[in-house]
């Protein structure tokens, strides 16, 4: 399996990386240092409420089992859609295409707020609604406990019409690690795969061994080695006596065809390099697109930068295509 590696990376994105690593890094850094301190992890997302969503897209609030979720419908205007109440789906017919979207965000912050509008944008770009999990986090609930609530997101758009074929899961950063869990649960539980998987600087290895060891990592401009360390001591105090694990050690043969989106130097491009080797190896069909000098999930700046629009628009190609084919 040979990367593909789209060059070029403009003043704005070398400029974005930079103010990244001199604002948003170091802050990183002291949770990852000092993570007993009190942290509102909730507070970022509370922030970003006010960000406006795409026009042209009506919400339904989501009660799925454990959890609450969003639900956008591509192509019916927010006027003619409930925002306020909470939906049972029933507005949907299953025409169409479906993304279920989880967002990143370490597993601990973050949430519907924070990701609508990469989300949403993801839905335009793929011409398709899209169903946003608020899932369940650390440090109070297990990592087991998030993939069982984008499952139920996944139920929900199967009990509302939306056949395996048109469905595609996508995520973010923790999001990217939640999508392969999900995928991987499914067969366990006798449910369908989606058409694809879509991972954005995806962590998929709980171990952060590999990650450190590599001379990516201390030029990674966001993610510091201290998150990844505290991360993996919170997320094994919260499995307890089932340790989660990590979706490079899982059974990916039969899974989807998977897109794999990664900045070349991230701390993450270990994990998607390593996941894109082992879905090779497993026979799955996979495209790993590795964009020269961006940021850890620099698909969210597309209103600013180039490299993340056409990113965004590679990712409409291929849900299109996994749907249309």
């Amino acid at each position: 399996m040979e990367p593909t590696f789209v060059a070029g990376a403009g003043m704005r994105s070398r400029v974005f990386a930079h103010t990244v690593k001199l604002t948003v890094k170091p802050v990183l850094d002291v949770w990852g240092r000092y993570p007993g301190l009190v942290w509102p992890a909730g507070l970022l997302d509370y922030g970003a409420r006010y960000l406006q969503p795409t026009r042209g897209i009506g919400r339904h609030r989501v009660h799925l089992d454990n959890c609450a979720a969003e639900w956008w419908e591509h192509g019916v205007s927010r006027g003619a859609a409930s925002t306020g109440e909470a939906s049972t789906g029933e507005e949907t017919a299953g025409a169409g295409t479906a993304i279920l979207y989880l967002h990143g965000g370490g597993f601990m912050t973050c949430g519907l707020n924070t990701h609508r509008v990469l989300a949403l944008r993801i839905g335009a770009a793929s011409q398709a609604s899209v169903l946003t999990v608020d899932y369940r986090m650390l440090p109070r609930y297990s990592i087991a406990e998030s993939v069982a609530d984008c499952i139920s997101g996944y139920r929900w758009l199967l009990d509302r019409g939306f056949t395996p074929d048109r469905i595609v899961v996508a995520g973010d950063s923790a999001g990217g690690f939640l999508t392969f869990s999900t995928a991987l649960a499914l067969a366990g539980l006798g449910l369908p795969q989606p058409a694809g998987l879509v991972a954005l600087s995806p962590l998929t290895d709980l171990d952060p061994t590999m990650k450190l060891a590599r001379a990516e990592g201390r030029e990674c401009p966001l993610i510091p080695s201290s998150v990844l360390l505290t991360l993996a001591e919170i997320a094994g105090r919260a499995d307890g006596e089932t340790p989660t694990v990590s979706p490079v050690d899982g059974v990916l043969t039969g899974l989807p065809p998977v897109l794999i989106q990664v900045g070349s130097t991230e701390m993450l491009y270990v994990d998607a390099e390593l996941m894109a080797q082992r879905l090779g190896a497993a026979g799955v069909p996979v495209v790993l697109e590795v964009w020269d000098r961006q940021v850890h999930v620099f698909q969210a700046a597309a209103d600013i930068l180039p490299e993340a629009a056409r990113a965004v628009a590679r990712i409409g190609e291929f849900v299109r295509d996994r749907v249309e084919g």
